[in-house]
């Protein structure tokens, strides 16, 4: 009973946590550029993280979120505003800033988690798909900065991996933990930032892809390891 109790307590607080999310991305995005279509695709952010990390949360331990969930679910709000500033004429830097902040928050959740114990598999999986959609709000930025359309192959790399996934199950085999994904997927983002800079238009497409090469080349390391095995 104690267990149902715990779990029921737990799906409660997601839920309220997803509905404040969305509102909270809709109202900044509102705020941000005032446009229908600015609220459209920041809302795409808690869309997109309720369907791949929801359903982990059977995963998750703990009777709640815990902070380190907490402050990832704030760092959704500011990826969504980042979101809803695709396609608006924006200054660079204010693009940068946003983009610096999530990027701050993403390292903060990280070390929150471990210094209060509340690590789970599903922060885990929270954290990364996070990750995954921060990813490809920047190679969005990037594209609509004139960096080329081809850096987009990072944004979509990991939705491209699950789809293919499910045709090929080999694919959603398990990774073993590996250092260099977090690096890669670090390096990557800290470049892509890079391209947010008002920087001459070579500079910002040389980084923009080379944040491309690092992530798409961590992505084909675990293709050809699956592959050999």
């Amino acid at each position: 009973m104690a267990a149902t109790d715990t779990t029921t307590t737990l799906r409660r607080e997601a839920l309220a946590s997803g509905l404040v999310l969305v509102l909270a991305c809709g109202l900044v995005a509102a705020l941000a550029t005032g446009s229908p279509g600015g609220v459209a695709r920041a809302s795409l952010v808690p869309v997109a993280l309720a369907i791949s990390a929801g359903p982990s949360l059977a995963l998750h331990p703990l009777p709640t979120l815990g902070l380190a969930n907490r402050i990832t679910l704030v760092r959704a709000v500011v990826v969504a505003a980042l979101a809803s500033l695709a396609g608006e004429e924006v200054p660079p830097l204010a693009l940068f800033a946003l983009g610096s902040a999530a990027f701050f928050l993403d390292w903060l959740d990280g070390r929150v988690a471990r210094a209060t114990g509340c690590a789970s598999p599903f922060g885990a999986r929270l954290d990364m798909e996070l990750d995954a959609i921060f990813v490809f709000v920047l190679s969005a930025l990037a594209v609509g900065l004139g960096h080329g359309w081809w850096v987009l192959s990072a944004g979509l790399a990991r939705y491209v991996w699950v789809g293919a996934g499910r045709v090929w199950p080999w694919l959603a085999a398990e990774l073993p933990p590996d250092p260099w994904r977090p690096w890669a997927c670090g390096v990557g983002i800290t470049l892509f930032l890079g391209s947010l800079l008002p920087l001459p238009a070579l500079a910002g497409a040389v980084l923009a892809g080379a944040g491309a090469l690092v992530i798409v080349h961590s992505f084909l390391r675990d293709l050809v390891f699956l592959w050999r095995r």
